[in-house]
């Protein structure tokens, strides 16, 4: 219950900022698939309604705005996320599943867990993976890399899990990564050449772009240009 009673202490009136936050955390991500979740009677959520639910949640901290990281300004492409990760996984799994619990059917919901949880992690993990690179970077070898981001185009496809520039919008792109958070399969060739040909959509990439591989289970390729493990990306929080 301690995911509700964040909520009802954060929300005691904003019945529609609350909606549009289990929308967010449900995994739409667009303002346009959020105002479509949103509405009733088969019309969107009106964008000023939507746009101030919006603000609402991130004068809060509850949603986070990403934006594709390029040499072209990316405002018109944002993405939202609930920002806190045990918040995230609530109202992923655990919201819906209450009235299940109160039943006695809480395997119900395990169930539902153990079915989303490897696809909801690899989301899940992306910011987190940006922020630890964001503590650790730049360095000797990146001196330039100021802002890790990633980047999608308005149809999401490719989306670059990891961008590194000199600032954003960027002038310069350091580098373009990859990140595979699997239990057993390591980061392999595929996935490589995957990244080498999807990185060249990026606005300001090309053939000379830098790639860089980050893993849970560890590497079967040695030409990238770092590579990052969950040892190293927890280390980002040393002292």
């Amino acid at each position: 219950m301690s995911g509700e009673r964040m909520l009802a202490a954060e929300f005691p009136v904003e019945v529609q900022a609350r909606h549009v936050l289990s929308v967010i955390g449900s995994g739409e991500r667009t303002f346009s698939a959020i105002a479509s979740r949103c509405g009733a009677d088969d019309k969107p959520l009106p964008a000023g309604s939507l746009s101030h639910a919006l603000r609402t949640l991130t004068h809060k901290r509850l949603v986070a705005v990403d934006t594709p990281l390029s040499t072209k300004p990316g405002d018109r492409d944002r993405r939202y996320r609930v920002a806190d990760p045990y918040l995230r996984l609530w109202l992923a799994f655990f919201e819906r599943g209450i009235a299940e619990v109160e039943r006695g059917r809480g395997s119900r919901v395990a169930a539902a867990v153990e079915r989303g949880w490897a696809s909801w992690r690899g989301r899940a993990v992306e910011p987190l993976v940006r922020e630890a690179l964001g503590r650790l970077l730049p360095d000797d070898a990146w001196p330039h890399a100021h802002e890790i981001g990633g980047w999608w185009p308005r149809t999401n496809n490719p989306e670059i899990d990891l961008v590194a520039a000199d600032r954003s919008p960027a002038r310069e792109i350091v580098f373009a990564g990859s990140i595979k958070w699997h239990e057993r399969a390591p980061f392999g060739g595929r996935d490589l050449a995957a990244l080498a040909r999807d990185a060249l959509a990026i606005p300001g990439a090309d053939g000379d772009t830098q790639l860089v591989a980050v893993s849970r289970s560890g590497f079967d390729v040695t030409d990238c240009a770092a590579t990052f493990g969950a040892e190293e990306l927890v280390d980002a929080w040393a002292p």
